[in-house]
C-alpha cells in the first residue's frame, strides 16, 4: 500500500473525533470557553439529547470581529503563544481544537460580540466548511449552536446511546461546572424543561443544594482552609450520606474537573471506618495546585491529568478529609418521618464526670466489662468534641444503652461502641506490645482449611502478639496453648478459627494489622444480651468518647443514634 497525505477534510474529522466523542463532549468544550472568556452568566440548551440541537450563551468577552474565521482553524487560540506556557496553563481550554472539531462534525453557528464592537457578527460552518458571515445585532458575549450532530460521520452517530443517556451526560458535565465554579449562573435545559439553575451567589453550599438537593446541603461538611502549598477546600458528606457508587465524588484541580483514580481513592481510603463497605461519599473538593506541577495535557478530552508531586497531594488530601470527619462529623438521628437523617454536630465544653448513682446498679459483677476494658484512658484522653455530654438512664433490651444529651435522647449499641473502643485500642498499641494470654488447661489441636493455614502460618507473629499461642503441627494442624485473656473463653478453638476466618474476609480494611485488630475487637466486645451495670455503662461511654472516630464500628456501622427533642414533642403533640 502507498504513502499518502489525507485530505484535509479526513484529517480533521479524525481530529475532532478526539474532542468530540458525544454531544456532552461539545458542551463541554463551549462551556470552558465560556467560563474562560470571563462569563458570570452561562445558558446551556440541549434537544434530543444533543444530537438535534445544542446551544450555549454565555455573556463574556466575544470574539473580534477580524478573528472569529480564525477561531475555527486547527491550533488557533487566544489562551498560550509560546511553548513554555504549556507548562503552566491556568485557563480551561488552550488547544485551539474545540470549534474547528465541532465544525467539522455538525452544522455549527456563532454569534458574537466584544464591548469595543457596534454589533454582532453571525458566521456559520457546515461539515467544517464556511457557509456564510453576516453582521447582526447582538448583546455582549458569545453563542453557539450545534445542529445535526455526527450527520457526516453516520457510523460514530449510530454508536450514541439513547437520547435520555446522552441527555444525562449533558446534564453531569454541566451539573460539575455549576459546582466548579458557585460564582457562575448556569442554567441547562432539556428539550425545553429546566433542569439546572445555579443562582452564582459564590456559595459552594447553594450550588449543592441547587445541584443536589437541600437535604443534602445541609448535611455537608466543610474542609477548614490550609495555608500549605496544595490548597484543599470544598465539602464532603458525612459517613450517614453515601451513595452506592462513586458518581457524586467531584474533584476539582485548579478548577478543572478530573477523573483520577489514585486521588479519589485517597478520598475513599479517609472514610475507612465511617462507611459500610461498598458504600461511597458525597464530596466536592477543589485542589488548588501549583500550575506547574500538573500537566492538562495528558490526555485530548483533558479529565485526566499528570502531577508531579503525586504522593504528597495524596496524603495532603486523605488528611484533610480524614480530619473533617473526625472533628465534625454529626450524630445521626431519626427524622420526623422516621427516615435515617444526621443532626449537625454539637460542641460541647465538657466541665465534669458523667455522674454515677450507685443505688441504680444492679447485682451482675462488672468483672468482664472491665477486663475487656483499659479504664485508664478515662482519665488519660480527652473526649472527643464530636460526642455531646450524656448521662445515662437505662439499657433497652440489653443491647442500646439510652442516655439524655443535648437537644434529645441518645442510643448507643454496646456492642459497636465497645467494638470501637477495642478496635482504637489495639491499633494504638505497638506492633511489638503484647496482649496478655491467657494459658489453657489443655493445649487444643486444630484442623485449618488451606486458606485458614495461610493466614496462621504467614502472619504468625502479628496474631501471636494479640496474644495467641499456638504452633504448626503439620498437615494444616495447629496446637492452640493460649488466647488473649480479653475474649471468652468459651470454645477456644472456634474462637480462634473464627479469627482467622474475620482475618481472612478482610471486611474493607487495607492491612493486616487492621483486619486483626477488628477479629480481635469484634471476639473481644461485649455482646447484645448482656445486662450491664450503671458503672459498666458510664465506663462505655467515657470510653467511647475518647475515640478518635467515636460515631461508627470499625466496619462504619452507627454506635450512636439520636431521637430529637423536637421529633419527641411533635410524636406527643406539643408542637
Amino acid at each position: 500500500m502507498s504513502i499518502k497525505i489525507l485530505h484535509p477534510k479526513v484529517s480533521s474529522q479524525i481530529a475532532a473525533g478526539e474532542v468530540v466523542e458525544r454531544p456532552s463532549s461539545v458542551v463541554k468544550e463551549l462551556v470552558e470557553n465560556a467560563i474562560d472568556a470571563g462569563a458570570s452568566n452561562i445558558t446551556v440548551e440541549a434537544d434530543a439529547g444533543g444530537i438535534d440541537r445544542i446551544r450555549v450563551i454565555d455573556n463574556g468577552s466575544g470574539i473580534l470581529k477580524n478573528e472569529i474565521l480564525l477561531a475555527f482553524e486547527r491550533f488557533a487560540t487566544s489562551k498560550i503563544s509560546m511553548a513554555e506556557e504549556l507548562e503552566t496553563i491556568s485557563t480551561l481550554g488552550f488547544r485551539g481544537e474545540a470549534l474547528p472539531s465541532i465544525a467539522a462534525v455538525s452544522k455549527t453557528s456563532l454569534v458574537t460580540r466584544t464591548e469595543s464592537d457596534n454589533g454582532g457578527t453571525f458566521v456559520e460552518f457546515k461539515g467544517g466548511t464556511h457557509i456564510e458571515t453576516r453582521d447582526v445585532p447582538a448583546p455582549s458575549g458569545t453563542i453557539v449552536t450545534v445542529e445535526n450532530l455526527f450527520h457526516n460521520l453516520p457510523a460514530r452517530r449510530k454508536f450514541l446511546g439513547s437520547t435520555s443517556t446522552e441527555s444525562h451526560q449533558i446534564q453531569s458535565i454541566v451539573s460539575r461546572y455549576a459546582l466548579a465554579k458557585p460564582e457562575i449562573k448556569i442554567n441547562m435545559s432539556i428539550n425545553g424543561k429546566l433542569m439546572i439553575s445555579s443562582s452564582g451567589s459564590g456559595s459552594l453550599q447553594e450550588a449543592i443544594s441547587e445541584i443536589y438537593g437541600s437535604e443534602t446541603a445541609v448535611q455537608m461538611l466543610t474542609i477548614p482552609p490550609n495555608s500549605s502549598e496544595i490548597s484543599i477546600s470544598g465539602m464532603i458528606g458525612p459517613g450517614s450520606l453515601n451513595r452506592s457508587n462513586r458518581n457524586r465524588i467531584n474533584l476539582f484541580i485548579n478548577g478543572r474537573w478530573v477523573s483520577d483514580r489514585k486521588l479519589n481513592y485517597s478520598i475513599e481510603s479517609a472514610y475507612h471506618g465511617f462507611l459500610k463497605e461498598r458504600r461511597f461519599p458525597v464530596a466536592v473538593i477543589n485542589l488548588q495546585v501549583p500550575y506547574e506541577d500538573v500537566d492538562v495535557n495528558a490526555h485530548p478530552s483533558k479529565t485526566e491529568v499528570r502531577l508531579k508531586h503525586e504522593g504528597q497531594i495524596f496524603g495532603a488530601l486523605q488528611k484533610a478529609v480524614r480530619e473533617t470527619l473526625i472533628s465534625d462529623s454529626p450524630i445521626p438521628h431519626f427524622g420526623s418521618d422516621s427516615i435515617y437523617n444526621v443532626q449537625p454536630h454539637f460542641q460541647i465544653e465538657y466541665t465534669k464526670k458523667h455522674p454515677i448513682n450507685e443505688t441504680q446498679e444492679s447485682q451482675i459483677s462488672n468483672q468482664e466489662f472491665t477486663k475487656n476494658t483499659n479504664t485508664n484512658r478515662i482519665q488519660t484522653l480527652m473526649p472527643s468534641k464530636a460526642l455531646p455530654a450524656l448521662r445515662i438512664l437505662g439499657q433497652v433490651h440489653s443491647t442500646y444503652i439510652v442516655s439524655e444529651g443535648p437537644d434529645g435522647i441518645y442510643l448507643v449499641d454496646q456492642h459497636a461502641a465497645h467494638e470501637r473502643i477495642l478496635f482504637e485500642d489495639i491499633m494504638t498499641k505497638s506492633i511489638t506490645d503484647l496482649i496478655n494470654s491467657q494459658s489453657l488447661l489443655e493445649p487444643i489441636t486444630i484442623n485449618l482449611d488451606y486458606r485458614q493455614a495461610e493466614i496462621a502460618q504467614l502472619h504468625q507473629e502479628l496474631i501471636r502478639n494479640l496474644g495467641f499461642d499456638y504452633q504448626d503441627f503439620g498437615d494444616n494442624t495447629y496446637i492452640l496453648r493460649a488466647v488473649p485473656s480479653a475474649l471468652h473463653k468459651d470454645d477456644p478453638d472456634k474462637m480462634f478459627t473464627d479469627f482467622i476466618d474475620l482475618m481472612a474476609e478482610g471486611g474493607g480494611f487495607k492491612t493486616w494489622r487492621e483486619k486483626a485488630a477488628y477479629s480481635m475487637a469484634c471476639h473481644g466486645a461485649i455482646r447484645a444480651g448482656k445486662i450491664m451495670t450503671q458503672r459498666e455503662m458510664t465506663e462505655l461511654i467515657q470510653l467511647l468518647e475518647s475515640c478518635k472516630q467515636p460515631h461508627t464500628c470499625p466496619h462504619g456501622r452507627p454506635t450512636i443514634v439520636q431521637i430529637t427533642r423536637s421529633l419527641l414533642e411533635k410524636e406527643f403533640g406539643r408542637t
